[in-house]
């Protein structure tokens, strides 16, 4: 048994996917549609291969329910190697900047908030 891939739910099916390819550097590996009207689509990351679905619900299907910020899902964590750059790239696709850099020993953390309101942590160690 292993982690396959991790979904979320998205109100708006174009910017998020503008969000997670442009500012994450995420692939479109597939897509589809659901037997209710709804959407996914399987995105993957080049260097680690993880993977995230993105899920759009269309009104008048069971699964579109309230959308509720930071119900179960808490952030992303994403490793960067130039934090800097790795912000300014989450901004110009979007992403407001939640928690400004901040060290703990070796490692940086800094927090962007993007599409629906979902956290990404970036992470860089420092490089010895």
């Amino acid at each position: 048994m292993f982690l396959d891939y991790s979904g979320i739910r998205v109100t708006n099916l174009a910017k998020s996917l503008r969000f997670y390819t442009k500012g994450l550097g995420l692939v479109e590996k597939s897509r589809g549609r659901m037997p209710h009207g709804g959407v996914w689509v399987l995105l993957e990351d080049r260097a680690s291969h993880q993977h995230l679905e993105l899920n759009w619900y269309p009104k008048g299907s069971k699964y579109a329910t309230p959308y509720t910020l930071g119900e179960g899902l808490d952030h992303l964590g994403v490793r960067v190697q130039n934090m800097a750059a790795a912000g300014r790239r989450l901004r110009a696709a979007g992403a407001k900047l939640v928690d400004e850099i901040r060290w703990r020993g070796k490692v940086a953390l800094a927090y962007y908030e993007g599409p629906d309101g979902v956290w990404i942590e970036l992470i860089s160690h420092e490089m010895t």
